[in-house]
């Protein structure tokens, strides 16, 4: 599945390992199911270590090893179902997690500006889809409602604010 990180394709230096296969000798993205059931192991090898988790399973589950990851994957399941989003801004602002946040499966083209701003920064996309449309999707809204981890000011915020 191609990957976006840095506003562009890039080749993934990870590889997604099922639960029963064997590891790879480089960087690796295991379950929470895997990694609970081999976390030594998992934490002694000499690579870089990935988890995805899936929509239900909170960050919070990992509890101090979260820093240990170089990317937590987050599930989307389906398109209406904004898990992930709540997990990243958690990851973000509650758990201090500063590497890689990867959205994977069933999103949207206008929910990625948001996907970025609660702290996603690379994304698992559809075989085929246009890098032009992924930009367009970062730019083409330039006011915001909610609060995020960007610390972008809402428009609550920018009405409240009083003009010279």
């Amino acid at each position: 599945m191609p990957l976006i990180k840095d506003s562009a394709f890039v080749q993934d230096a990870f590889v997604t390992v099922a639960d029963d296969a064997a590891l790879p000798g480089g960087a690796a993205i295991v379950s929470l199911a895997r990694f609970q059931k081999e976390r030594d192991a998992l934490l002694a090898r000499n690579a870089p270590l990935g988890i995805q988790l899936k929509a239900p399973e909170n960050p919070e589950l990992l509890g101090e090893d979260v820093q240990r990851f170089s990317v937590i994957v987050l599930e989307f399941p389906a398109f209406r179902d904004g898990r992930a989003f709540s997990w990243a801004r958690m990851l973000r602002e509650r758990l201090n997690f500063t590497g890689e946040i990867r959205g994977a499966g069933h999103f949207l083209y206008d929910q990625i500006a948001y996907m970025k701003r609660v702290g996603f920064d690379a994304w698992n996309v559809a075989e085929g889809f246009p890098l032009e449309q992924f930009h367009r999707a970062l730019t083409e809204i330039t006011n915001v409602y909610q609060p995020s981890a960007d610390g972008k000011k809402t428009i609550r915020e920018l009405r409240a604010t009083p003009r010279p």
